[in-house]
């Protein structure tokens, strides 16, 4: 029997600012997540090897896609106000929803995401115009 594994056309991606979708992003060209983790090794007298014990430091990654229509400038400006302290109490959110090939579906909640720089790339003219969001946020999981 053949083994089906997850394809990106199985997959969606959700920005969702103060608890509404703002965009069902369907030209998504990769969806990058982190889940962050540090080792910590500690030697102890006696003992022949180092203790390890691990901690979680949070979630990185990036969302990079092509522009279809006005919405992301939209968003862009959102991210620019909050940065600037101008729209208190927004919260962008990201969720990922993976539908497996048996059927099951997997959702990807990513909740109060950062972004850094959001650069918008122009490369040539014959290439679509793309954008890339880079974020961090303090928690996310698997449902």
């Amino acid at each position: 029997m053949p083994s089906y594994r997850v394809r990106g056309q199985e997959v969606s991606v959700q920005v969702v600012q103060n608890g509404k979708i703002v965009a069902e992003l369907t030209d998504v060209k990769s969806f990058d997540v982190e889940f962050q983790m540090d080792v910590m090794k500690e030697g102890y007298l006696g003992e022949f090897t180092d203790r390890r014990d691990d901690m979680f430091k949070g979630i990185s990654g990036k969302i990079e896609f092509h522009i279809e229509n006005n919405a992301p400038f939209d968003f862009i400006n959102a991210i620019v106000q909050r940065s600037q302290s101008r729209v208190k109490g927004t919260q962008f959110n990201v969720q990922s929803t993976i539908n497996l090939p048996n059927g099951q579906v997997k959702r990807l909640l990513v909740n109060d995401i950062f972004f850094s720089n959001v650069p918008v790339n122009v490369s040539g003219r014959s290439d679509y115009v793309t954008y890339s969001l880079p974020y961090e946020a303090a928690e996310g999981k698997f449902l």
